[in-house]
């Protein structure tokens, strides 16, 4: 019955231990890029460095990204592709965590990644600190590009929020949870969005394999962790999580790995299912208590108890009629789950 009021929803249960444990959890963890955001970002501006276009910029950073599976790396192709720029030829991807990638060029390296990518390689880019930490504070993640050891400039990517994330962090707070947010990005940006949502707790700038990390300590200190992600860099994180729930937007591997899957793209589904769990465990606790009481009471009765005292026999249609009685109780209570409100 639950499994089927949850596909109503929207909400795939895989396994039926899944809401039993949804019910008990107390602290949700977050995933951010295409979880809380849409996870469609777009190139919002390019800041090229002295002598160079703003073409060659593009050219260089969509060389490198078109190798990529990274959700920023297609807005980038997309706006060379758009342009109808010719890319320089890149091969050999290297993805170096945490910091960005890079691609053999005809000249050398080419890079696109963030600060400590191009500091381990002595790439100068501090003309534009500025504008790196500008971008930051309004919630664009700057890609620095580089070609051998030349500074190109950068290109800033912004994500958007997603339409129901602030309602679906309201309700999963008004269901009493701890809500954290977990990503790899800046803690500029991570902190921006979060603030954006109504969410507290951040934890940013992790690697991925650094993302269960925080869910074994979360869990080492008592709380049972729901993990909602969506990406590749998540499932670890999915897996390591009493509960993992992911986004059916995204990757096959997270979808695999987790245990729920919420069609869509809305968030208010974890929200949704830990209504629903709650209210299934409560009628399971009321069926048990119904299918108890006409045991405890008509058993013995059935059995002539109360011969001695009063003479009085229960007869075997009356105690096969009290039995049935109490199946459809149970099965009635069972069906009330479809008349629930999950919202």
């Amino acid at each position: 019955m639950a499994s089927g009021r949850g596909a109503e929803q929207g909400i795939l249960i895989k396994e039926a231990h899944a809401l039993e444990i949804a019910g008990r959890v107390t602290t949700v963890v977050l995933d951010k890029t295409g979880t809380v955001t849409l996870g469609k970002p777009q190139v919002t501006v390019m800041l090229p460095a002295d002598g160079v276009s703003q073409d060659e910029l593009l050219a260089t950073a969509a060389a490198v990204e078109q190798l990529s599976q990274h959700p920023l790396a297609a807005p980038i192709t997309a706006a060379a592709h758009q342009r109808q720029l010719k890319l320089p030829t890149a091969d050999n991807l290297e993805v170096v965590p945490g910091q960005g990638i890079v691609a053999r060029g005809t000249d050398g390296e080419l890079m696109v990644g963030n600060e400590r990518l191009l500091a381990a390689r002595k790439i100068d880019w501090s003309s534009q600190q500025a504008d790196v930490e500008a971008r930051r504070a309004d919630g664009q993640a700057p890609l620095l590009v580089a070609a051998g050891n030349r500074y190109l400039g950068l290109i800033a990517v912004a994500d958007q929020v997603a339409p129901h994330s602030r309602e679906a962090i309201e309700r999963l707070h008004a269901q009493g949870l701890k809500v954290q947010l977990l990503s790899g990005d800046h803690r500029a940006i991570a902190e921006r969005v979060a603030r954006e949502v109504g969410i507290d707790e951040v934890t940013a700038e992790v690697l991925p394999d650094e993302k269960q990390e925080v869910i074994a300590r979360l869990r080492a200190a008592g709380q049972v962790v729901a993990m909602v992600g969506d990406g590749i860099n998540d499932a670890p994180a999915l897996a390591a999580a009493d509960l993992g729930i992911a986004i059916g937007s995204g990757s096959d591997i997270a979808m695999e790995t987790a245990e729920i899957v919420l069609v869509g793209e809305d968030l208010r589904g974890a929200a949704r299912t830990v209504a629903l769990a709650r209210a299934t465990l409560r009628t399971i606790k009321q069926n048990l208590v119904w299918a108890f009481l006409y045991n405890v009471l008509l058993i013995p009765v059935a059995a002539g108890v109360l011969v001695p005292l009063t003479g009085f026999r229960l007869p075997g249609v009356a105690a096969a009629a009290a039995m049935a009685l109490s199946s459809v109780s149970v099965v009635g209570n069972s069906l009330l789950l479809r008349l629930r409100k999950l919202e």
